[in-house]
């Protein structure tokens, strides 16, 4: 492969772009495999325990920041990325209606990992049919790769301090994927950064994750915390994460270049109708079944029913009073075989319980407040 004249590998290269656009990749680009400048980051974020529960990033070792060691013979990654913000998300709509569900965006459609996966796959079988000898290996968060470190090397965007990808003409709402391959293309140049001295997204973050630039403390973001954590969420977390119930889109919805951010029209990752702007009442009071079969082919179904649920009771918790959501959080309480589940139950009855006795009490005062001020204007002025 090395031998082949630089002509062709340019015009390939230039084909293997048309084609990921014919596929629905909106940019590709090409990287080389040395990431190495990473890799102290990496080993320090690992030693704070900011990894949390998720073994699987420092089981693999130099393998995240050698990509030869994950797929020897590799020459080259191709980076791509594929917008996934679906038309008519209503997202502050949804967030200040604390009845509402708020899903992150990138899960209201398709599974993205097989979405991009055989596209990427496809990729690589229409580079093979030029080069028969060509080896590829596809990925989408299914192995050790440092995925923004690639596309930032691939100049698809620049790592904001939110450690997401933000491409100056798409915002950050895409996926990206990589495709391992043996042939030494041209690489594509890294883009400036231009975040300045924006810290909005740090700022805004519910329960201040991003514990500095660039740096995200997975044990406190919503979305390790409704994803990831298979155990019991800290409950001092718990108020902070309202409504939100699978993963958060915060430091994204605040990011000034997501103004540039484009609509998909990837028709996959369109809402689906059980997930458009739902009532937790109404996802709550799913059975398992029901769950399976409205988040079939969904990246949601990989967390499970009981985490579903644990995550739906939290956000119930941080609900107004209501006494239908007692009635439901005490019914499931009674019929729910999880532990896990029936913790975070009664962590939610104890919140709308206090908030019962808080709007009493508001209402006790705002009732004594009035008869004061009435028999106040029938007194004498000077009584």
């Amino acid at each position: 492969m090395s031998n082949l004249p630089m002509p062709d590998l340019e015009e390939l290269t230039a084909n293997i772009k048309k084609w990921g656009k014919e596929l629905g990749f909106q940019q590709v680009g090409i990287s080389d495999i040395d990431l190495d400048q990473h890799k102290d980051a990496l080993m320090r974020w690992l030693e704070k325990g900011y990894h949390g529960t998720m073994n699987f990033m420092s089981a693999h070792g130099e393998k995240r920041y050698k990509p030869e060691a994950l797929v020897p013979g590799t020459l080259r990654v191709i980076s791509v990325r594929m917008d996934y913000l679906p038309p008519n998300a209503q997202f502050a709509k949804t967030l200040k209606n604390k009845n509402k569900a708020y899903i992150s965006r990138y899960a209201h459609g398709r599974d993205y990992h097989k979405v991009l996966r055989q596209r990427l796959k496809q990729l690589g079988q229409k580079i093979q049919q030029v080069l028969p000898n060509t080896e590829y290996r596809p990925f989408v968060d299914s192995a050790p790769v440092l995925e923004h470190a690639v596309a930032e090397k691939a100049g698809t965007g620049w790592t904001g301090k939110h450690s997401l990808t933000i491409n100056r003409e798409a915002g950050s709402w895409f996926f990206l994927g990589e495709l391992f391959i043996n042939l030494p293309l041209p690489i594509d140049k890294p883009v400036e950064e231009e975040c300045g001295s924006c810290v909005a997204c740090m700022k805004i973050c519910p329960t201040q994750a991003i514990v500095e630039p660039y740096v995200v403390d997975a044990r406190r973001c919503i979305s390790y915390l409704t994803i990831e954590l298979d155990d019991a969420i800290p409950e001092d977390l718990r108020p902070l994460m309202g409504n939100r119930i699978y993963g958060c889109d915060d430091c994204q919805l605040i990011c000034p270049w997501n103004r540039y951010a484009q609509v998909t029209e990837e028709l996959d990752f369109h809402t689906r109708d059980a997930l458009n702007n739902p009532d937790l009442l109404t996802l709550f009071n799913w059975d398992e079944d029901t769950f399976l079969r409205n988040t079939e082919g969904s990246a949601i179904r990989r967390i499970g029913f009981q985490k579903w649920q644990r995550n739906i009771a939290v956000a119930l918790g941080n609900a107004p009073f209501s006494e239908n959501i007692v009635e439901a959080l005490e019914k499931q309480r009674n019929v729910s075989g999880s532990s896990l589940v029936i913790e975070h139950i009664e962590w939610a009855l104890a919140q709308q319980k206090q908030k019962a006795q808080d709007s009493n009490s508001s209402n006790e005062e705002r009732i004594t407040l009035r008869l004061i001020r009435s028999i106040e204007k029938g007194l004498p002025r000077d009584a």
